[in-house]
């Protein structure tokens, strides 16, 4: 199926093939960034309708991050957009000006199933388009809002993104080495492990509304969310009174445990680094790692025997591993040691994941198209269902590329009003 093309005139909406089971699903996401915008455009890649709402004044912040398509700076060729907005329709409202809000009351909320933000809490109620004057509009609406702390408590108003809710989780003083400032996790972290509960919440709020036929207010934190995988930590605290901290690629209890370089790949004068991740948690992967590395008489050597010797000598351990790990490739490790029940993996760059093997066979990247940006990769669906395939059906929407379609197809808004909208500049 193709999108609609800018300027109206298309049949169908975002993914909503016959076999998709969330086809008929309307949809609005007023979120940003990562978290929001993954979650929903998995309800897109089922078969849902996904409106992205944005405006020129507002636009999702992703839209300026690198990388960009052939490298042109473009608010339309942001490939980190691309990949979490694919498969959706865009829509520019401006919600600062009161007929902005207007056109919303009057034609997107009688129109959505779901509306999913993640605006600075207090935005919308200064605007009367928080849940309780939303529901009057839609008494079967299901709205998720997604914020720092959640929306009520006594640091609700706190604002910021995913890198602050790592800090604020812990994982900075989680991640580093133990002589250094906290590292941090990659990018977001927070936004990257959340919208799986979004998604889940969601999905139960469907349900619950099928049941029942009442709507759902779902209110998520974004720090509770990523708590969720500080468990560990916060079960050491409480048992054991000990406060975890940075500790490098140690692991408390398996040695050797880290990532080691392995033979560099050399592409005419070009020369790239190549690493591979080793874990050994038991005796009986000591003694397949030994004998992987053809050196049997270190599984009884003094000096590594126990687990509680490897773990006190874990940098002459890193040494002879990485002297036998600089030899190789790291799919040669990898190989080499899973055959032999020893965790191992390579430790992958971005061209590594698209010649993955494993990847190609299960679809996980697909090629998508849209206006700003023609052909490029997004990822596929994290998860496959045996009855009802999903991926996005084209590429992320250019800001406000499908109003005249949304507006007359989807909304019904008549001409006259359109056109009042737009030159009022609420409709860009």
């Amino acid at each position: 199926m193709m999108p609609p093309p800018s300027g109206g005139g298309a049949q169908g909406s975002s993914g909503t093939g016959p076999s998709k089971p969330l086809a008929g699903l309307k949809v609005i996401d007023m979120t940003s960034v990562v978290m929001g915008p993954v979650a929903t455009r998995l309800l897109a890649d089922y078969g849902a309708t996904v409106i992205k709402l944005e405006s020129a004044v507002r636009p999702d912040n992703i839209r300026t991050a690198t990388p960009f398509k052939g490298g042109e700076a473009d608010i339309n060729r942001s490939g980190y957009f691309a990949a979490y907005n694919a498969g959706k329709l865009g829509l520019a409202l401006n919600l600062q000006k009161p007929r902005g809000r207007e056109f919303f009351r009057s034609y997107l909320v009688p129109w959505a199933d779901v509306i999913v933000e993640a605006y600075s809490p207090g935005v919308l109620e200064s605007w009367g388009l928080d849940y309780p004057h939303l529901k009057a509009i839609r008494p079967d609406l299901i709205m998720l809002r997604a914020s720092l702390l959640g929306h009520t408590g006594p640091h609700a108003s706190l604002k910021g993104f995913g890198q602050f809710t790592a800090a604020l989780g812990g994982f900075y003083d989680l991640t580093g080495w133990p002589d250094r400032e906290p590292a941090g996790p990659y990018s977001a972290y927070s936004d990257f492990i959340s919208w799986n509960f979004s998604l889940v919440a969601l999905l139960a709020a469907l349900d619950y509304r099928r049941r029942t036929g009442r709507g759902q207010y779902i209110d998520q934190s974004l720090l509770e969310s990523t708590l969720q995988f500080a468990s560990h930590a916060l079960l050491d605290l409480q048992a054991n009174g000990h406060v975890a901290t940075r500790q490098g690629d140690r692991d408390p209890y398996a040695a050797p445990h880290g990532v080691y370089r392995c033979r560099d790949r050399v592409k005419g004068e070009k020369r790239e680094e190549r690493w591979a991740a080793i874990a050994v948690t038991t005796d009986y992967q000591w003694a397949a790692l030994c004998h992987a590395m053809a050196c049997p008489e270190l599984i009884r050597d003094p000096r590594f025997e126990t687990a509680r010797a490897r773990l006190a000598r874990q940098g002459e351990l890193d040494a002879l591993l990485e002297a036998w790990t600089s030899q190789r490739t790291p799919e040669e490790v990898m190989h080499l040691l899973q055959a032999r029940g020893v965790p191992a993996g390579t430790v992958a760059n971005a061209r590594d994941l698209f010649e993955d093997p494993q990847l190609a066979h299960r679809g996980h990247f697909v090629t998508v198209s849209n206006s700003a940006m023609g052909p490029h990769a997004v990822p596929a669906s994290s998860f496959h269902l045996s009855e009802a395939p999903g991926q996005p059906e084209w590429g992320a929407p250019s800001l406000g590329e499908h109003m005249e379609h949304i507006c007359r197809a989807l909304l019904g808004v008549p001409d006259d009003e359109l056109a009042e909208y737009i030159a009022a500049e609420v409709l860009e």
